[in-house]
């Protein structure tokens, strides 16, 4: 008579973050079973990340009794066992809070489970002719050992409860030798990479991250976009976010021959070795873009919105969010009318009220302003808060203001007269002048930014504190 049973798939969070253990799909009838071992699409929807295996190796163990570990490996592994039956113990060697946390469970070849980098892995074989298995995201190698993080088996704050007693088990005399929780040093964990740090944006981001010691900080002279031999300069392995506020800006200037090919080389091709290097090395990649990505027909621009750029520079940017819109895990943050630290509308303004000097200001172009402080927190906080990926349109809350508008408020907070600001046309502004075309709408839809729970600060709120 033929017997048939069969179990799904189902995923089970642990105390460790990050680790998962899962109880795999297994059919079978009175010839045998058959389980999926691996399955990318069904597991990522039950909360697996899409950790991109490339070598999967097997650990076979004769005798009952076999122990192995504790190592905390500088990669990824889902771990399963092909035959038999295992005792695995987990104990998060992480720099963190949740250093020190252990998690155990008696595994057969019907389950598996995820542990992240940095997470100690040991296992005791419960049954002879044990196979354990597991699939990792890198290539071992001689040097990646150097990166391993040691926790010896019997470490009484760990307090594992093996089954069958250390001294009746099979250890190695290296495992024997490792030492306890209170000598060892926690696995730090992958870096970010900030690229333009010295410019408007990037001095925000120090500001943002400046006590994070796991965030690094390139400056043109350190990290040029433009250069190869750049890619080259560091160990990729070692970050796993990249946020570039590196872009060339200089609207006017793009329109020149030589400042076309720059704005390309930056904008463009800089951003698409960046996009390769993501891809490669699966780095969360996070890129600025603009307002001018749009011809500024729309009352409100939306995060799905067509491109259609009216200048070069806006070309450059179009081109580079296309780009970065293919690598897997992305952000892009779309914002208008920046104001950071240096010269900008703001502070120009400010001298002129205190100048007493009556400017002519442009009244026909509208939009929003963006503070460079919320651009590096915005990004913080996506990165933080592991937001889906994609695009998000970002300026200050607050109604649609002209450019001649902001200065009348820029001059009333300094204390001078609002008519003293006069409005003048796009047009008449630039009548003689070599310009780039600007979007007259630039008006940016926050409702996506919002409900992913960044909440922009009120434009007149900004306004008021920058000039303090």
């Amino acid at each position: 008579m033929s017997i048939e049973f069969s179990k799904p798939l189902s995923a089970t969070e642990t105390s460790i973050p990050g680790v998962v253990l899962f109880d795999l799909p297994v059919h079978g009838d009175n010839r045998g079973w058959f389980k999926e071992n691996w399955q990318r699409e069904k597991m990522l929807a039950l909360t697996l990340p899409d950790f991109k295996p490339v070598q999967n190796n097997v650990s076979f163990n004769e005798k009952a009794g076999t122990t192995r570990g504790i190592h905390a490996e500088p990669w990824d592994k889902f771990i399963s066992v092909a035959t038999g039956r295992i005792f695995g113990a987990w104990v998060d060697l992480r720099q963190g809070p949740t250093f020190g946390n252990v998690f155990t469970a008696t595994l057969d070849a019907s389950q598996a489970i995820f542990i992240p980098r940095g997470v100690g892995n040991a296992f005791q074989t419960l049954e002879d002719n044990t196979a354990y298995t597991y699939l990792v995201n890198d290539h071992w190698s001689a040097d990646a050992q150097g990166q391993y993080t040691f926790l010896n088996l019997a470490d009484e704050t760990a307090a594992i409860q093996w089954p069958i007693p250390l001294s009746q088990a099979e250890l190695s005399d290296k495992d024997k030798a490792h030492p306890r929780l209170s000598q060892v040093s926690p696995m730090p964990p992958r870096m970010t990479l900030v690229l333009g740090a010295n410019g408007q944006l990037g001095k925000a981001l120090r500001e943002a991250y400046k006590d994070d010691p796991f965030v690094e900080f390139a400056g043109r002279e350190e990290f040029d976009l433009t250069a190869d031999e750049a890619f080259d300069s560091r160990n990729w392995k070692n970050y796993d976010t990249v946020i570039n506020a590196a872009a060339y800006t200089a609207v006017d200037t793009a329109e020149s021959p030589d400042g076309r090919k720059a704005a390309w080389q930056t904008n463009v091709s800089g951003v698409a070795r960046l996009a390769r290097l993501a891809v490669k090395h699966d780095l969360t990649l996070v890129h600025v873009s603009s307002d001018y990505v749009f011809d500024g027909t729309a009352e409100l621009h939306t995060e799905d919105e067509e491109f259609s750029p009216l200048g070069v520079y806006g070309q450059t940017k179009a081109a580079g969010d296309a780009i970065v819109s293919v690598v897997p895990k992305h952000y892009i943050v779309r914002a208008s009318w920046v104001i950071g630290e240096g010269n900008n509308f703001v502070r120009t303004m400010a001298k002129l009220a205190a100048a007493g000097v009556k400017p002519a200001v442009v009244n026909d172009q509208t939009g929003r302003l963006t503070f460079a402080v919320d651009i590096a927190e915005s990004i913080r906080h996506l990165l933080d808060s592991g937001a889906e990926y994609g695009t998000y349109n970002l300026s200050s809350e607050g109604s649609t203001q002209s450019w001649a508008e902001i200065a009348a408020d820029v001059f009333e907070i300094a204390g001078a007269s609002r008519e003293d600001v006069s409005g003048v046309s796009t047009a008449e502004y630039f009548r003689d002048k070599d310009a780039a075309p600007r979007p007259l709408q630039s008006t940016l839809d926050l409702r996506k930014i919002t409900a992913a729970g960044f909440i922009p600060p009120h434009a007149a709120d900004r306004l008021t504190a920058s000039l303090q």
